[in-house]
């Protein structure tokens, strides 16, 4: 499980390489366990889809801390789990991770998945959760992912539907803009029939989007989540002055104690639940 110490990245990937072995991989690093708490909701209808076997080896894109890594490897027991991710700094919490919970079976690789020799149909099943939405050349990644598929093997995505249905991005987007312009682009993947013409020209058959709806956790209280978020966007505000700064997190507050609820503070989210087989 060493680490490598030179990551050769697509140069379409190389903005991606500096944020993510950067300042954010250094921030998912620190908050792993919130991440994940996160999304939680959806594990079990990502993982129901995926339909891991026992003797299957999955490859985990975009792994970060490793949590669905060790999940999978859990499940592919007489198997193994490789995830793969650009940050160094997230690896290291999920190599440490997997040795504490004395999963023998998964190992975790930092490699530009868009162009590692990944071993040819060497993967029964790819999975990726919200990892796969930055690749700086889409085709040629999802490519690579397919010829590391064996046939009649299986990709499932979990990514985020339009902007529109995701009220937490939104909703964020909009108080840390603090009056300037909302950045209104959707993210990658968001569109299903894209997807599907994306993953066809690929190498992957019988693409289907699924909706999933699910709470997404943010905090036990107003305090805890205010902390999280300011701490993941706070920088957007550093240019403004420090009365549209106070102004901003008050706001957010404000926001956050509309959401809050007996089991934490939480705002709705949708994704799309992306299955398809290589031929």
């Amino acid at each position: 499980m060493s680490e490598n110490t030179t990551v050769r990245v697509d140069p379409s990937n190389e903005r991606m390489l500096q944020a993510w072995d950067g300042n954010d991989g250094a921030l998912w690093a620190k908050r792993a366990q919130r991440f994940n708490d996160g999304v939680a909701a959806y594990r079990d209808i990502f993982f129901s889809a995926a339909g891991i076997q026992s003797t299957d080896n999955v490859l985990d894109v975009g792994c970060g801390a490793g949590q669905t890594t060790r999940d999978a490897a859990g499940q592919a027991s007489a198997g193994s789990a490789l995830g793969v991710d650009l940050s160094s700094e997230m690896l290291g919490v999920a190599r440490r991770l997997a040795e504490q919970e004395r999963v023998p079976n998964v190992s975790f690789e930092q490699v530009d998945a868009q162009i590692h020799p990944f071993p040819e149909g060497g993967f029964d099943v790819v999975v990726s959760r919200h990892g796969s939405m930055f690749f700086g050349t889409p085709l040629a990644a999802f490519a690579n992912l397919a010829r590391a598929t064996r046939p009649g093997g299986r990709l499932v995505l979990l990514t985020w539907q339009p902007l529109r249905l995701n009220e937490w991005i939104t909703t964020f987007r909009t108080i840390f803009a603090a009056g300037r312009e909302v950045p209104t682009s959707n993210l990658p993947l968001s569109d299903p029939l894209e997807t599907e013409a994306l993953l066809s020209s690929a190498g992957y058959t019988d693409v289907r989007s699924t909706a999933v709806d699910k709470p997404m956790y943010f905090g036990q209280d107003v305090d805890d989540a205010a902390e999280f978020i300011v701490e993941q966007h706070g920088g957007r505000l550093s240019d403004l002055d420090e009365n549209t700064r106070t102004k901003a997190v008050e706001t957010l507050r404000a926001d956050l104690a509309g959401h809050q609820t007996d089991r934490g503070v939480f705002y709705r989210s949708a994704a799309w639940l992306i299955e398809a087989r290589r031929p």
